[in-house]
């Protein structure tokens, strides 16, 4: 009994060994490679790979993947290396890149995709890497970024964005980066027009704070050709002001026909047969339109009907205006009041100090003189 006890621990040791060489096997160095388990770096550079190398082992920590022929990355490429800290795919041949191409790796901190032929990105691609702190995406076909990109970069501190396509860059998104140390924008095609506006400002303000970034060129228009955007001054922008003022009012002008539109559609349910004229009058048309005529003027009229409302609110303000204004006047009227009553119980205090002081004194000298009489009526006697 003991001895068959001894051959089944015997057999369990054999398959224990068995099963850990097995996943050794299974999560061994890719050929194509070269890795070391101490330091837990993936080294497959300038291997001519066209994809991601299979049978990784999920301790790694580095990946460099750089100057091979991957041409795109599926989804969940890396999902054997969830601890994956710094993985570099740069000067590669990559054009597109899935969604979920980076999920699963919760703690990745660097990610190069430099030197590629990307044009965009999706904003779904980094949305659950939110240890990032090293994103560089220079040398590429970029021609924006996705503003909800920027929810996911808020600890970025260094972001590559040179030599791509960009002619604009969202403020928002920008702003969203919150720990960014160091900004690359040099050689991309800037278009210093009324929308870059938002980047001139965000830029004052980022190197005041004291953050660092290369250059900012325009490309275009010609008149501003190779001119540092951070040098350009306001006054080349008023135009764009006068324009973002007439487009307020315009608006404004719009929101308040349709709101007009609005009032006038309500009223006329009950009034069917006026609605042919009233929406060509709210719709600018002229009163002499076809079938308007004289009798147009006066279904117009309705139009005023949201006036009084506005009469109403001025009266109203200048009612609140009115006892606000009389409360103010009560309590600096009370203060004066009191102010002159405190003083003159003041001054009344003292005269009465000042008169039991001057009796004092006399009530003094009266004593002094009785006390000198005493004396000398007794040195007489």
């Amino acid at each position: 009994m003991q001895a068959a006890q001894e051959r089944l621990a015997d057999m369990r040791v054999v398959l224990v060994c068995a099963l850990l060489s097995l996943l050794s096997l299974s999560h061994a160095c890719p050929k194509e490679c070269n890795c070391n388990s101490n330091t837990k770096v993936v080294d497959c550079r300038g291997r001519g790979l066209y994809d991601i190398p299979r049978r990784l082992h999920p301790d790694t920590q580095e990946l460099y993947l750089q100057d091979n022929r991957i041409r795109g990355l599926g989804s969940m490429a890396f999902r054997e290396i969830p601890l994956v800290r710094i993985l570099d795919l740069s000067n590669n041949s990559i054009t597109s890149v899935s969604p979920t191409a980076l999920l699963g790796l919760r703690t990745l901190q660097r990610l190069s995709l430099a030197y590629n032929s990307l044009r965009e990105l999706d904003k779904r691609l980094l949305g659950p890497i939110r240890s990032l702190s090293h994103l560089d995406l220079s040398h590429n076909s970029l021609w924006g970024l996705p503003g909800a990109i920027g929810d996911s970069l808020r600890n970025l501190s260094h972001l590559g964005l040179a030599h791509n396509r960009l002619t604009r860059l969202d403020r928002s998104l920008l702003e969203a980066l919150t720990h960014l140390g160091s900004l690359t924008l040099r050689s991309n095609p800037w278009r210093c027009d009324c929308q870059l506006i938002g980047l001139k400002l965000w830029l004052e303000t980022y190197l005041f704070k004291g953050g660092v970034v290369d250059e900012v060129l325009c490309s275009q228009p010609e008149e501003m050709k190779d001119k540092d955007l951070q040098k350009v001054p306001y006054q080349l922008f008023h135009s764009c002001m006068a324009t973002s003022y007439h487009y307020l009012f315009a608006n404004i002008h719009h929101l308040e026909n349709e709101r007009l539109l609005r009032g006038h559609t309500h009223g006329n349910h009950a009034h069917p047969s006026s609605h042919a004229i009233h929406v060509p009058m709210a719709m600018g048309e002229g009163f002499g339109g076809a079938g308007g005529g004289g009798g147009g003027l006066p279904e117009c009229e309705p139009k005023q009907r949201h006036r009084p409302v506005n009469l109403r609110h001025a009266i109203a303000t200048v009612i609140i205006t009115g006892v606000v204004c009389g409360i103010v006047f009560l309590m600096m009227l009370a203060a004066a009041v009191y102010g002159c009553a405190y003083a003159a119980i003041m001054a009344k205090y003292q005269r009465e100090l000042k008169k039991n002081e001057e009796l004092a004194a006399a009530q003094g000298a009266d004593h002094v003189k009785a006390d000198e009489k005493e004396l000398l009526e007794n040195a007489i006697a």
